[in-house]
C-alpha cells in the first residue's frame, strides 16, 4: 500500500485492454521494492488472461516514473544485510523486466512527464511508447556514481535509438526531450493526450485476431538474437499456423470478397 493507504499499483481491464497504473503521484511514481513486486504481479496477472489483448502502462499524476525512490530504496526490506537486500531488490527488478517481455500482449507505455532512471527503463522495455509534450527521458546514473545498467536500460536503449546516441546520452548523464525522443525513434509522435492515443491504439490492436498480434510480438523479440536462417524458419512456421487459423481464413475471405466488389 502507498503512504495514503491506496495501492501503489492499480490494475483494471476494460474492453480487452489491461491498464497498469503506477499510483504514487505524491512521489512522482518513484520505484520501491514493493512497487516492483506489485508491477510484476500485475503483468503476470494480465499476461495470463486470454481476454486481455493489449496492456497499457501509465503513471498517475504529472510524471510517468521518477526512478528510484531515494528514501525507501529498492532493497528488500525483509533482508537485514544492506548489500544482500540491494542484491535481492535488483534481482526482483530484473525479474519484472523479464516478466514484461514475456507477456504475450503488446505493452504500450504512456509517458506524460518525467521518465527517470528506472522509469526510463520501464518505458524502454515496453513495445510502444506514446508521449506527451512534457515528456522527458532522463539517465542521471553517472552523476549519482552508479552505472547505466538499470532494469535492462543499457540493453534496450542502444537497440531503440542506436549505440552512438545511447552512449552519448548515458556518458553525459543526459536527458531526451519529447522532441528528441521522436527524432531518435524512441517514440513516433508527440500526443496532446498520450493516454487517449495509447488507449485508441490498444483498442485497434484488440480488434485484430489474437494469434497474429502475439506471434508478431514474439517474432520481433526473437529477431534481436536469432540468425537470419533460424528467423526465416520461425516466420514460416508462424505464417503456416496463422494462415490455417479460422480468423485468418475468415479475414482473407472477407478481403477477397471486398476486392471482387471493386
Amino acid at each position: 500500500m502507498s503512504d495514503s493507504g491506496c495501492p501503489v499499483v492499480r490494475t483494471q481491464v476494460r474492453d480487452a485492454i489491461g491498464v497498469i497504473t503506477l499510483n504514487r503521484p505524491q512521489r512522482l511514481n518513484a520505484v520501491t521494492h514493493e512497487v516492483i513486486i506489485r508491477l510484476r504481479e500485475a503483468f503476470r496477472d494480465l499476461g495470463g488472461r486470454d481476454g486481455v489483448r493489449a496492456i497499457v502502462l501509465r503513471g498517475e499524476g504529472r510524471a510517468f516514473c521518477a526512478g528510484l525512490d531515494l528514501e525507501a530504496g529498492i532493497g528488500d526490506p525483509a533482508v537485514a544485510d544492506p548489500a544482500l537486500a540491494m542484491e535481492q531488490g535488483m534481482r526482483t527488478g530484473a525479474d519484472l523486466i523479464r516478466t514484461m517481455r514475456a507477456v504475450p500482449q503488446p505493452v504500450i507505455a504512456v509517458v506524460q512527464g518525467h521518465a527517470v532512471g528506472a522509469g526510463f527503463a520501464l518505458a524502454a522495455a515496453s513495445d510502444v511508447r506514446f508521449i506527451g509534450p512534457a515528456a522527458v527521458f532522463s539517465a542521471p546514473f553517472l552523476r549519482l556514481g552508479m552505472s547505466v545498467g538499470d532494469l535492462g536500460l543499457s540493453w534496450f536503449l542502444p537497440r531503440l535509438i542506436g549505440q552512438g546516441r545511447a552512449s552519448e546520452l548515458f556518458l553525459s548523464a543526459g536527458e531526451l526531450t519529447a522532441g528528441d525522443a521522436v527524432e531518435y525513434g524512441l517514440a513516433i509522435r508527440i500526443c496532446e493526450d498520450p493516454l487517449d492515443a495509447a488507449t485508441e491504439y490498444a483498442r485497434d490492436l484488440a480488434a485484430f485476431p489474437v494469434y497474429g498480434v502475439r506471434a508478431s510480438k514474439a517474432l520481433m523479440d526473437a529477431s534481436g538474437s536469432a540468425g537470419l536462417h533460424e528467423h526465416l524458419d520461425s516466420e514460416a512456421r508462424a505464417q503456416v499456423v496463422g494462415g490455417l487459423s479460422l480468423p485468418a481464413r475468415e479475414a482473407m475471405a472477407a478481403l477477397l470478397a471486398e476486392t471482387k466488389k471493386d
